[in-house]
C-alpha cells in the first residue's frame, strides 16, 4: 500500500472530506511521526505498534568487491515494533490464507 492508496482509501471512508483534505491529513500525520523520529522521540500507537530509533554501533567492514577493510560509522535508524492486536490479526490472516492455497 502506497502514500496514495492511503489517501484514496481515507477519503473513501469519510464522504465529507475531499481528495485533497485526506492528502493534507495524511502528509501532516507522517510528517509528524517523521519529525519526533528525528528528534529521538519514540512514538507508540495502541493496538497497531511503536516507532523509535535504535542505534548501530560503528563497525569494521569489508568492501566486497576489493576485501579492503572498511570503516563503518555509528548510525540511528527508524525501528518498528508491531502491537499485540496488529501481530495477532495479522497471523489469523496469514493462516487463513496459507489453509485456502493448500487445499
Amino acid at each position: 500500500m502506497t502514500r496514495s492508496d492511503i489517501v484514496e482509501e481515507l477519503a473513501a471512508r469519510f464522504a465529507q472530506l475531499t481528495h485533497r483534505d485526506a492528502e493534507s491529513a495524511v502528509k501532516t500525520i507522517l510528517d509528524a511521526m517523521s519529525d519526533a523520529l528525528v528528534r529521538g522521540n519514540r512514538i507508540e500507537i495502541r493496538g497497531f505498534g511503536s516507532f523509535s530509533v535504535s542505534r548501530r554501533p560503528p563497525r569494521i567492514g569489508r568492501n566486497p568487491r576489493s576485501g579492503e577493510r572498511v570503516q563503518v560509522p555509528e548510525k540511528r535508524v527508524p525501528h518498528f515494533k508491531p502491537g499485540k492486536a496488529l501481530r495477532e490479526a495479522v497471523d489469523e490472516r496469514g493462516a487463513d490464507g496459507n489453509a485456502a492455497s493448500q487445499t
